[in-house]
């Protein structure tokens, strides 16, 4: 929707952007704010520009008045300007609003090559996302007038200082300058950045070539440093997002005076990024200088200083020597509260300004400026209190955890409880707000904030006995200002310091899996070494373990391999088993354990115990002369954040295997090393080798874990992979997959057509199998992904949409296409073997939805509010479009329609009752279909129509 202002006066416009401020739901105030040449050659224009005219879509022209109460002189030979109306918008939506004004200064450089620049107008437009989905929504505002002079050879900066009073993230970019089209479009109009209008030539500091740009996150606008006197406009957008999405921008478009100087600019010490907790005083120094010893002024803007855009207390900035020769300094203090806890840092802009000295001819002097921004983070407290103890609830184990009252009780603010197994420490920073990622914890919980305590029962379900549940909170804000009833009132809003842990360090009542070892690889005689931990329990009892095994690192399908009967005697061999005769080579495995004690003088099974796999070794893809290598480990401790350690074989030593490489990862996914040849593990001797292609290599892995509990020894869990011998490169494409689809009945399907009256979430399953040979040749058994490609229409060049790849070992071969609106579609699957080799496309297969159209017999038009209109059974499901017509007896035509509803009244096109009686039908549909033309549907009957 486009929303337009327009001006038929000449103003000599120097710079301007518009900005929205809500007064209510759908009501806003807009605001054109207009910086204008007041020199010799523009005054009289300026002077003139008395109203404008706002165009909001098809309303308008809206004649407002310039506030004149406002216009005031702000240097450098400018007028800050300020048109401001009140529209209310007919719905929620997004509104672009434009301003067109005549007309821009002459002699323009970087304009049209500077040729008759006044004969182009102003024009900028600012973008309002008005949704309820998102909450309240208002443009950022800029608080920094675009006036300040630059200097020839000397680094100029300009930052808007933009402040957003809902508290969301704001983005930085260049934008082309525009012209309005005379109904509210923006034409862009011929530019050059301003760097590029002569010859660069070097920056401030003697560097090549001069720059331009403007800093995404700070939105500092830089030109290091001018060359040409003159006159220049550039443009950027201050773009506004939340939770990820954009949801307005603002365009500023403004203009650069460079001068020649005599005097070098001042310069502002750079300032620290400060991060407090709310409540925080916060007492900083502002100090400027000027190396020619001039008078200087030191100035500050920004929203804490403003009691509409943020509450108290607000900020102040004291600089008791202004025009102090050389040297000026100025302090800023703020004390900051809870209603200032918000997730983007709050920007404030320093900005300071030379004067002539004493005696200095000021005709041959120009005024030149520095700014920087001090950014800083006001976070919430940490919480402090927390304890749990166990509680009596039907659904079994449970705690009741209890906190000291919060010290910041926000309105709309919720205290969220975090539970993890085991106890675990987690880094703790001045700024680090919230769970850090990958530390185990998940949310189980949220209560207001004004609430001291929470039950925690897992959901109705119970917890497990036995173990040490660690807890912590964090508090979540609403944004600034937000109404708190709207969704999404806490995105943007901030949060608190993690609370310290408290950790139950229960005894462990079960056994935990520890390690899962590959001892050797082989095709029939492979070992693995399964241990675990005994549990927390009195020895003279008789307990028992019973070991299962599946392959695959997801396997399910459980075999028990061994029974260990004991009686819990400390130090005792009974929690170690050496599963031997495997094939090891090929597959990976799959651990469960059990474990009873006894209760009432029997064997109980106590609670389950999270199963662990094998470390899986794969090649990955093919690189000249290197080796790659990926491994996974399915099991019930953390592999990340380690240093997990790579071997190679020595050649000139045959079964003996040297330590390479020392490899530190994050999560899954950094599973991985690239073998140049080179040994970078030195400790054990250095073996290098050279990778080439016709020659194989072996390799295993040793991972390295923790569960990260105090209670569980050791604490650092090493496991091996099995060894996998591999070239450097193989050309052999793998064969192609055999794909099906899951086909629908449609004939039992006829019997409910409501099944598919919300066409969302549906689900295409594929499953394949991959052949041992075609043709009579072996295909490469080394798959290591598979590859599913989709078109909507059959004919249609199918896109990738999933990659199949480990952990699970061996790979799945099934695919669930899902959030699907219509089943229709094609599909293949293609193989990839460890060295990237992709193989042919799999045979297609396509699958059609099922016509589901179902009409009455009979309908009553007699406004009682039931059986009033004819329209189809539950709902018409995958019309693309239809066309119904109904006949009298004697085969006269007396509706028609092409609403996929019908909607029939029991009148004619053109309104008038029909008789009660019989009618005949015909609808020809047309359904949605894996082919792009779809063939008709006709369905042919009758309607009694009863009154």
């Amino acid at each position: 929707m486009l929303f337009a202002t327009f001006n038929a006066h000449a103003t000599h416009f120097r710079a301007g952007e518009i900005t929205a401020r809500r007064i209510s739901s759908l009501t806003y105030e807009i605001r054109l704010s207009a910086y204008f040449d007041v020199s010799d050659r523009g005054r009289q224009a300026a002077e003139s520009a008395n109203d404008i005219n706002f165009y909001f879509g098809s309303e308008g022209p809206r004649k407002v008045d310039r506030i004149r109460a406002t216009i005031r002189n702000i240097g450098n030979n400018t007028t800050f300007n300020e048109y401001v109306t009140i529209f209310t918008f007919p719905a929620a939506g997004t509104y672009e609003i434009s301003a067109e004004m005549d007309n821009r200064n002459a002699n323009t450089l970087n304009l049209r090559d500077g040729v008759q620049t006044d004969g182009i107008n102003f024009y900028v437009h600012t973008t309002l996302e008005i949704n309820t989905a998102i909450g309240t929504n208002q443009t950022p505002i800029l608080l920094n007038a675009p006036i300040d002079l630059a200097a020839v050879g000397q680094r100029y900066i300009h930052n808007p200082n933009a402040f957003d009073a809902d508290g969301d993230s704001l983005s930085f970019k260049l934008f082309t300058p525009q012209s309005g089209d005379g109904r509210g479009n923006g034409l862009n109009i011929p530019y050059k950045d301003p760097n590029m209008v002569t010859p660069p030539g070097i920056t401030e500091a003697g560097g090549s070539p001069a720059t331009f740009s403007i800093d995404a996150i700070t939105g500092d606008l830089v030109w290091d440093a001018p060359v040409t006197k003159g006159q220049y406009n550039v443009a950027f957008v201050v773009e506004e997002w939340r939770d990820g999405v954009r949801i307005g921008q603002i365009v500023r478009d403004m203009q650069i005076l460079v001068e020649d100087a005599r005097n070098a600019r001042p310069t502002i010490d750079p300032l620290p990024v400060i991060c407090v907790e709310a409540g925080t005083r916060i007492n900083q120094q502002i100090k400027a200088v000027d190396k020619d010893g001039n008078p200087l002024i030191l100035t500050s803007t920004g929203g804490v200083y403003q009691g509409s855009l943020i509450k108290p207390a607000l900020a102040s900035f004291n600089v008791p020597g202004q025009n102090t020769a050389g040297q000026v300094t100025g302090q800023f203090v703020w004390q900051t509260g809870c209603d200032h806890i918000r997730l983007e840092p709050y920007d404030v802009l320093f900005k300071v300004e030379d004067a002539p000295s004493p005696g200095t001819n000021p005709s041959l002097f120009r005024k030149l400026v520095d700014m920087t921004t001090l950014s800083i983070k006001v976070y919430g407290p940490k919480p402090l209190g927390l304890r749990a103890v166990a509680a009596t609830d039907p659904a079994g184990t449970a705690y009741r955890l209890n906190w000291t009252s919060y010290k910041c009780p926000v309105p709309g603010a919720r205290i969220v409880i975090y539970r993890r197994e085991g106890c675990s420490d987690i880094p703790v920073q001045p700024c680090l707000t919230g769970i850090p990622a990958g530390s185990g914890y998940e949310e189980v919980g949220r209560v207001a904030v004004d609430q001291t305590t929470f039950l925690d029962n897992n959901n109705g379900e119970g917890l497990r006995a036995g173990i040490s549940y660690s807890y912590r909170l964090v508090v979540e804000f609403p944004r600034p200002g937000t109404n708190i009833n709207e969704p999404g009132s806490l995105v943007g809003g901030g949060e608190s310091i993690a609370s310290d842990e408290f950790c139950l360090n229960l005894p462990m009542l079960a056994p935990v899996i520890t390690n899962v070892t590959v001892d050797s690889t082989s095709e029939t005689r492979g070992v693995i070494t399964v241990k675990w931990t005994k549990p927390a329990a009195s020895s003279g009892l008789p307990a028992q373990y019973r070991l299962f095994r599946a392959v695959g690192q997801n396997g399910t399908a459980f075999t028990q391999i061994a029974t260990i009967n004991t009686n819990l005697t400390p130090g005792a061999a009974d929690t170690i088993f050496v599963d031997r005769n495997l094939n090891t080579l090929a597959n990976a495995y799959n651990y469960k354990l059990e474990y009873y004690a006894t209760q009432g003088g029997q064997l109980v099974k106590m609670d389950d115990i999270k199963t662990a796999s094998s470390v899986r070794l794969e090649q990955g893809a093919a690189e000249p002369n290197r080796i790659r290598l990926n491994w996974s480990a399915l099991v019930p401790w953390e592999n990340g954040n380690q240093t997990h350690r790579v071997y190679r074989e020595d050649k000139r030593r045959p079964g003996t295997f040297n330590r390479i490489a020392d490899v530190t990862v994050q999560g899954p996914q950094t599973f991985n090393f690239t073998d140049d040849g080179s040994d970078k593990y030195a400790a054990d001797g250095t073996v290098n080798t050279t990778i080439v292609s016709d020659s194989t290599y072996c390799y295993k892995v040793e991972t390295v874990g923790s569960y990260n509990n105090r209670q569980i020894k050791p604490a650092l869990l090493y496991n091996f992979s099995q060894i996998l011998c591999v070239s450097s490169s193989d050309t052999t494409k793998p064969c192609p997959p055999v794909l099906a689809i899951d086909l629908l009945n449609c004939d039992s399907l006829q019997a409910h057509p409501e099944a598919f009256c919300s066409p969302t979430g549906l689900t295409n399953h594929l499953s394949w199998t991959y052949p041992q040979s075609v043709n009579g040749k072996d295909c490469d058994p080394n798959v290591s992904a598979y590859r599913i490609y989709y078109a909507r229409y059959e004919g249609d060049a199918p896109t990738l949409i999933a990659t199949v790849t480990t952990p699970p070992s061996p790979l799945e071969t099934t695919f669930a296409h899902e959030g699907l609106t219509s089943f229709a579609g094609c599909y293949y699957v293609t193989a990839v073997n460890r060295f990237g080799a992709e193989s042919a496309p799999s045979n297609i297969v396509c699958k059609d939805n099922c016509p589901m159209y179902v009409l009455p017999n009979v309908f009553t038009p007699n406004a009682d509010g039931k059986n009033d209109v004819f329209e189809p059974y539950e709902c018409p499901a995958f019309v693309q479009s239809l066309e119904f017509k109904a006949f009298n007896r004697w085969g006269a035509q007396v509706f028609t329609t092409k609403d996929v509803n019908i909607n029939w009244n029991g009148k004619t096109n053109g309104g008038k009752d029909l008789a009660a009686g019989q009618y005949y039908y015909e609808v020809t549909i047309f359904f949605e279909s894996s082919k792009r033309e779809s063939t008709p549907t006709t369905l042919k009957g009758w309607v009694q129509i009863i009154r």
